[in-house]
């Protein structure tokens, strides 16, 4: 197979959904002091976890546009509050269209793992003409994102076989932080004075 002409539409597709989320935390900053986005990050799954998945889900490889995530971006927010705002204006845009949604915010998976989940139909133009592609957007906080980047990294260190204690201590640590958040959205208006008077006096 022909790795770099198989995911070169997934990397324009993660590029260009890049440039236009970021434009958007802009416009946002723009016209207001507060944007709901906080930062966007954007990556193709790596080849031997495009393998590994497909392995597990029994897709044939020259069957792996029916894998929702080679393409995946990560839109990050303070607030638990603005993750809702987000996911209504993706809905609202016309550049793709969005095949299935998985809210596992207020509806967490065993894990304690929190974030929206939006798969979309994403148009690619290529020299050969137009591709469609799968692409997976994560929404989360920065306190869901610090949860799930340290237990991805739990994960691969155990080999996807965590001990019962590790994944107590993991689920734990999930609460703890959904609680921070649900404390920080209370506080949220005060927060938000605060940054307007830092940056009047930087």
């Amino acid at each position: 197979m022909d790795w770099g002409k198989t995911l070169a539409p997934y990397k324009q597709a993660v590029e260009e959904l890049k440039v236009k989320l970021k434009g958007i935390r802009s416009e946002y900053e723009r016209e207001s002091s507060n944007s709901p986005i906080e930062f966007v990050t954007g990556r193709v799954k790596p080849i031997p976890s495009i393998i590994e998945k497909a392995r597990e889900r029994q897709i044939p490889l020259e069957n792996l546009d029916k894998l929702q995530d080679i393409a995946g971006i990560r839109v990050v927010c303070q607030f638990v509050d603005d993750i809702y705002p987000i996911v209504e204006m993706l809905r609202k845009r016309s550049d793709f269209q969005i095949i299935e949604e998985k809210d596992y915010v207020f509806h967490k998976k065993d894990s304690g793992y929190r974030s929206y989940h939006m798969i979309i139909e994403y148009p690619v133009e290529t020299v050969r003409g137009q591709i469609i592609v799968l692409a997976e957007i994560q929404i989360r906080t920065l306190a869901m994102n610090f949860w799930a980047t340290n237990e991805h990294s739990l994960n691969y260190k155990y080999e996807g076989k965590l001990p019962s204690e590790v994944k107590l201590r993991l689920q734990k640590a999930a609460e703890a932080a959904f609680k921070l958040d649900e404390e920080m959205s209370k506080i949220r208006s005060e927060i938000h004075e605060a940054q307007r008077v830092f940056h009047r006096k930087s």
